[in-house]
């Protein structure tokens, strides 16, 4: 709504008859009121609100700064206003957008790298791969790298992966036995057990490279969400990977467990999705910080902190100290947990 907001008032009086006397005061075009005196008078009050044409054409789009609070976390599968217009174009592409995420999507999953990315290319996949250190993507150590990057799409270890173009194994969550079957990278389930997942990804990390998403959700705004410091206890050295996605038409991220499994086909099913992996310096995990010990929890938070700021700094995202169960409570009511079924005995 195009107007001012100049606060609350509570009087005993008719709603109306106060609207009639304001109006008849100030009769001039630009002077509308609506008042809600309670919630039984909500379209009462709507209803003496007038918008004129005029007051239209000066309205413009909010910018990001200009917002009363950060813009954080959203749900929906739309990225774009529909209009009328945008919408008659939706429909009608969506039919061609399925048969370019399948092509895709099947490209990916049975060809080799160097075969699959040019046909994501002609799909209107658009991949951007910057390099970085030598060290960071072509020197392996005996006992596997790890690699470290934000959360923006299930794509994420799928795109590290064409970069890296070598085999590396992923950590999962939440993620549908679907996801995980027709992934085509090797995945290994957690449990948000902090010992059990310590032991689980010691173990991958000790067999080859690995990569994690310590911000443990996705995320689709320039925001950076509170990195879980786990990571920071298996390795002398991390490697942070900074992801960027684009999208014109349909989000590739959802919080309903049901609607996971179409993640990635909606994030292809866009005219022309883009991804940007950054390779970055490698971070010490084992430099002290001030006072704290290596296996203090104090210092494990320092490391996470510090790899969120070359994160934050490479994507110029801002950080933030949300984290997953923020989102999920925001958004869906519930801490994003999906409760195992028990088995029948």
């Amino acid at each position: 709504m195009a107007g001012y907001y100049n606060g609350q008032i509570v009087l005993e009086l008719d709603n109306k008859a106060i609207v009639n006397e304001l109006n008849a005061q100030t009769p001039t075009r630009s002077a509308h009121y609506g008042l809600i005196m309670d919630i039984k008078q909500v379209m009462a009050g709507f209803a003496t609100c007038k918008v004129h044409e005029a007051d239209k054409a000066a309205w413009q789009v909010l910018l990001r700064d200009k917002y009363p609070k950060p813009f954080v976390f959203h749900d929906g599968r739309l990225a774009f206003t529909p209009t009328f217009s945008a919408a008659i174009a939706m429909y009608t592409y969506i039919p061609f957008g399925i048969f370019l995420a399948i092509v895709c999507s099947t490209a990916y999953s049975l060809l080799p790298y160097r075969v699959s990315v040019p046909i994501g290319a002609l799909t209107g996949m658009r991949s951007r791969i910057i390099a970085g250190p030598a060290d960071a993507v072509e020197k392996d150590k005996a006992d596997g790298r790890l690699y470290v990057c934000n959360h923006r799409t299930l794509l994420d270890p799928i795109t590290v992966v064409a970069g890296l173009r070598k085999p590396v194994t992923a950590v999962t969550y939440s993620v549908s036995p679907v996801s995980e079957l027709m992934a085509p990278i090797r995945t290994a389930r957690l449990t948000r057990d902090r010992d059990e997942d310590r032991r689980r990804m010691e173990g991958l990390l000790a067999r080859g490279n690995l990569v994690v998403c310590p911000e443990g959700t996705t995320c689709r705004e320039p925001y950076l969400l509170r990195l879980s410091p786990l990571f920071a206890e298996l390795a002398a050295e991390v490697t942070p990977i900074a992801l960027e996605t684009r999208v014109d038409m349909f989000y590739g991220t959802s919080t309903k467990p049901t609607s996971k499994v179409l993640d990635p086909l909606y994030f292809m099913m866009n005219p022309r999705p883009e991804y940007r992996v950054e390779f970055l310096e490698p971070v010490d995990t084992m430099t002290v910080a001030d006072g704290h010990g290596h296996d203090d929890i104090s210092h494990n938070i320092h490391v996470a902190n510090r790899v969120q700021r070359v994160l934050g700094e490479a994507l110029a995202f801002q950080l933030t100290e949300q984290t997953r169960k923020d989102k999920y409570m925001m958004l869906s009511g519930n801490e994003g947990i999906v409760k195992a079924k028990a088995k029948k005995s």
